[in-house]
């Protein structure tokens, strides 16, 4: 994602229950969307491996992209288009981000380990080789099956007790840019991701947990090739040679002052980030949230001289992740399941599919459906988006402070409601869509202007006992909060700290001083678009898929896409990713993957009344599929990064 994306992103999206088993219509016409997705992979555009099409895509002024000054701090950007294979895996299969990150959940399998021993062991890994992404300074949502509930791990950041919901406000009471709030400790919350893990693993862990430590351990001290994703990531970044512990570890220098990141095949090694994880390893998470470790990270956080933050000793120590129920929903042959709140991904996902079904007016499709023409379902899409998009900005937000509407999430995926919601779409864009109320419930809160969110890693799992996990990890935007800690070892490296603080809305009432749900608040987790998701026979409760991706807001779009193509559209997995990105965040922008469509479906967009802005929509899916004609499991990964799919 590029700067047009995150200028759409930043201006369009402002003013703009009972889980588990519940029969409700979210995908009641995923045929149209299925049939959208495949015919912008055979309509008007002639795709190749490369991502280039035979169409040159239509560029937009700064004017039709919404140019926002919000916009400075660049998301994760695109490293190229590297085609991937389907691949087939008899006993288990780890999809990851990194290829050295999977083989080390690989690694643990063979070892007799289960799918959450893996996936530690694939987050320090990634916290090492992907760490513009992820790691132990961030936070993650994991959902777990192990034959029965599905259970949804919440190591979502927390705000320090002494954040302010006004603490990214200037003098003059305007909201900070991106650009100024990002950089320095002013934007750190409590990282979630290793007391979660830990806690996921005293459950359903088999290997010790100290062994899952190793690979990462072994890799921080030996070196690894710095690839081409973090070589053009560390090019792309603004504000990291800053930090001088980061800028030590990920650049050399060139005289003169002038630093140069580091290439690609050249090894990098970090010391300090074995040294920490190997306290964690034996002593426990609670090495990294009290004692030397804690200490320096809050050292750091309240000294950065760019802008201190008000982390404290006390909030790492008292943080707890949240063992939560997950959201499940029964639609056809399938259930359905995701994360509830603090992450609006799942409800999101879901009131897609269930706007598009009341649009169309028809029961899940029994079949195949005739092809609709391609520039109505792209137009249907972007508007069911818009309206999904307007009331995750209205209801949305942790459940510890935010009641949900109607006493219950899922009065967002009420049929009635979503066919009263369904009926606003019409054949022009309504360009900034409003929040609907469900049930007749007056609106709790303001309309909130979104933050933008960026970075993000992806991770699915299934191990040979059947067990599997869909784990969506961040540390918010690339390179987190451009802030190092070496965890009071003294060493060179460390890890990077999250910038979480940034998903919160930067203003706390709307024009009418009614308070934002997603507001900043002492100990509150900010609202997520993770997306990480299960999905199950209905008849038989057998486990069918794995799949999540990163990319910010996007997520939902990028999750929904693949899911969607899966489940109706009769795609594998790999197949299901490669088909082109598309999404709208509210108000007039709708955003298209570049180069793969053609000049006529633009034309008739705008005709339409949409803001079009192309751009590379950089996903990041991962997604396992069980094979049900031959056994085992189906893999796919993203072309856009540089994830695979390893297994035996």
């Amino acid at each position: 994602m590029r700067k047009p994306l995150q200028a759409a992103i930043a201006r369009s999206l402002h003013g703009s229950s009972r889980p588990g088993g519940v029969r409700s219509k979210p995908f009641v016409a995923v045929a149209l969307l299925a049939s959208l997705v495949l015919s912008t992979a055979v309509g008007g555009c002639a795709f190749s491996p490369d991502g280039g099409a035979t169409a040159q895509p239509a560029t937009l002024s700064p004017a039709e992209a919404h140019t926002d000054s919000r916009t400075a701090v660049a998301p994760e950007a695109a490293s190229g288009f590297q085609a991937r294979k389907l691949s087939h895996h008899t006993r288990f299969a780890v999809a990851a981000a990194n290829p050295l990150a999977a083989e080390a959940g690989a690694r643990m399998l063979r070892e007799g380990g289960s799918a959450l021993d893996a996936v530690v062991a694939v987050q320090a890994v990634l916290g090492l080789v992907e760490p513009q992404s992820s790691g132990i300074g961030g936070g993650a949502f994991l959902l777990h099956w192990a034959g029965s509930d599905v259970v949804a791990w919440d190591g979502r950041e927390t705000a320090p007790a002494a954040a302010s919901p006004r603490q990214f406000l200037q003098p003059n009471g305007r909201p900070m840019s991106l650009a100024q709030a990002v950089p320095g400790g002013l934007s750190v919350g409590v990282p979630g991701v290793l007391a979660m893990l830990q806690a996921a693993h005293r459950e359903h862990g088999v290997l010790p947990w100290a062994r899952l430590f190793v690979p990462a351990i072994e890799l921080a001290e030996q070196g690894f090739a710095v690839s081409p994703r973090l070589h053009a990531l560390l090019v792309d970044v603004t504000g990291l040679q800053a930090d001088k512990q980061a800028r030590d570890l990920f650049f050399r220098p060139m005289g003169n002052g002038n630093w140069r990141p580091l290439a690609v095949g050249e090894r990098l090694r970090n010391p300090a980030y074995a040294a920490v994880l190997r306290r964690v390893a034996q002593e426990g998470a609670a090495a990294f949230y009290t004692g030397p470790v804690a200490r320096d990270v809050v050292q750091r956080v309240r000294t950065d001289p760019r802008q201190p933050g008000a982390l404290s000793e006390a909030d790492l120590s008292a943080y707890q992740p949240r063992r939560r129920q997950a959201l499940c929903n029964e639609v056809a042959q399938w259930r359905v399941c995701g994360m509830p709140p603090p992450s609006s991904g799942h409800l999101a996902v879901m009131q897609l599919g269930g706007l598009l079904g009341a649009l169309q007016g028809t029961d899940w499709p029994r079949g195949a459906a005739p092809l609709p023409d391609e520039e109505l379902a792209l137009h249907h899409y972007l508007e069911a988006s818009r309206l999904a998009f307007a009331d995750r900005a209205m209801h949305v937000g942790d459940p510890d402070f935010v009641v949900p509407p109607a006493g219950g999430w899922l009065s967002l995926l009420d049929p009635s409601y979503l066919q009263q919601r369904a009926r606003l779409i019409g054949p022009r864009s309504m360009g900034t869509a409003k929040a609907g109320q469900p049930s007749g419930v007056p609106l709790a809160w303001g309309q909130g202007s979104e933050q933008p969110e960026h970075g993000t890693s992806h991770i699915s799992i299934v191990d040979e006992q059947g067990r599997a996990l869909a784990m969506t990890t961040t540390i918010e935007a690339g390179f987190g909060a451009r802030l190092m800690s070496d965890g009071g070892t003294g060493l060179p490296g460390g890890f990077l700290l999250n910038n979480q603080l940034t998903d919160f809305n930067f203003e706390p009432a709307d024009a009418q001083g009614r308070p934002v749900a997603n507001r900043l608040e002492p100990g509150k987790r900010p609202r997520s678009s993770m997306s990480p998701t299960l999905v199950f026979d209905r008849a038989s409760g057998a486990l069918r898929m794995s799949l999540g991706s990163p990319g910010g807001a996007a997520i939902i779009h990028f999750t929904a896409k693949t899911l969607l193509a899966m489940t109706s559209g009769g795609l594998d997995p790999q197949a299901a990713i490669d088909l082109p990105n598309v999404g709208s965040f509210n108000g007039p922008v709708s955003v298209l993957e570049q180069g793969r469509f053609s000049p006529e479906v633009i034309a008739a967009l705008k005709a339409r009344g949409h803001v079009v802005v192309l751009d590379e929509l950089t996903s990041g899916i991962q997604a396992l599929q069980a094979d049900t004609r031959q056994g085992g499991w189906l893999g796919g990964a993203d072309p856009r990064r540089e994830g695979t799919v390893v297994g035996d």
